[in-house]
């Protein structure tokens, strides 16, 4: 790797990191504990310092550990908590039954941390009181217990909501969007309800930008992979050949050419991606090089071809 890892901050005040982030979503728990360790160690000294350790374990399936794993990779790597940014997931499915405070303090203990540094609001599914859950997040942020908040796959018009009645709690309101992005799926990323969101300052945390792989040329994964909008998988599948064809007459891997291609967003402030092996987050880390040698505006010429959900979903998001 020779370009260094740039850092942007995340909304208008949220904390600076990396424009690289790691996630932890069925990896930690498929790898051995040294090469995790190496790997998150490597992570850190290459300037990746932002961690998603959300858990997604559901009802009825085996439990995962994760988040409990990242505790003890961050120690056998002689990481101090001042070295990573951590960012949670909290789930709305059990709100309010089940509080925010309740599953937060639950994370932490888990993870082995006091506070997290973003806080990520899970998809909207049923109706949620949002007036309700600004307020609470509000109480979480001057407790000190959250230092800035986001959604995951909101749509434009709940995120300017939640936005409106969080600044009346005194709270600056959602920092970052995180929204699947990848040469395939672009409408609400790219679209123009987001795009007005974007202006404001809210940041955008692309993710699943390898389609749980199949971009990357896996096209039969073995893990879960997250929902489907629009029902364009299939031709994500199609879509994941050209790119490969692509991404080897550029000389990288089709891995490195969907990281850079999320990166040429002009409001990402980082890309969320998983690794289970230290090449392969040496291999991402190295879309870095191909950005800079291509340049953002070829790489979205050479791609666009790819973009699959095209009028298949609405901008507006779910």
């Amino acid at each position: 790797m020779s370009t260094p890892v740039p850092r942007r901050r995340l909304g208008t005040t949220g904390p600076e990191t990396s424009v690289l982030s790691l996630g932890s979503w069925h990896t930690y728990d498929r790898m051995d504990f040294a090469d995790a360790v190496a790997m998150v160690r490597y992570a850190v000294d290459a300037g990746i310092d932002l961690f998603d350790v959300a858990v997604y374990g559901m009802p009825g399936h085996p439990p995962v550990f994760t988040d409990v794993l990242f505790s003890a990779i961050v120690r056998a790597a002689g990481l101090a908590r001042d070295d990573y940014l951590l960012s949670a997931k909290l789930w709305l499915e059990g709100y309010p039954e089940r509080p925010l405070r309740a599953q937060l303090t639950h994370a932490l203990f888990r993870a082995g941390v006091d506070r997290a540094d973003v806080a990520v609001l899970g998809d909207i599914r049923r109706e949620v009181d949002l007036r309700r859950l600004a307020a609470d997040l509000a109480e979480l942020e001057r407790e000190g217990l959250v230092g800035c908040w986001g959604v995951n796959n909101w749509s434009a018009a709940a995120v300017r909501t939640i936005g409106e009645h969080a600044r009346a709690e005194g709270s600056p309101g959602p920092q970052v969007a995180q929204l699947k992005y990848s040469p395939c799926r672009r409408s609400i990323a790219d679209g123009e309800p987001f795009a007005a969101l974007f202006a404001e300052g809210l940041s955008l945390q692309a993710s699943d930008v390898l389609e749980g792989g199949i971009l990357a040329g896996n096209t039969s994964p073995s893990r879960q992979i997250g929902r489907d909008p629009g029902n364009v998988r299939g031709r994500v599948h199609d879509a994941a050949k050209g790119i490969a064809e692509l991404a080897g007459d550029l000389g990288v891997s089709p891995a490195q050419l969907c990281v850079a291609f999320a990166l040429t967003h002009p409001s990402v402030a980082t890309v969320l991606f998983g690794a289970s092996s230290l090449a392969q987050l040496q291999d991402n880390i190295a879309a870095l090089d191909l950005l800079e040698r291509v340049g953002p505006d070829r790489l979205r010429a050479l791609l666009a071809p790819f973009w699959v959900d095209r009028d298949a979903v609405d901008p507006e998001g779910p």
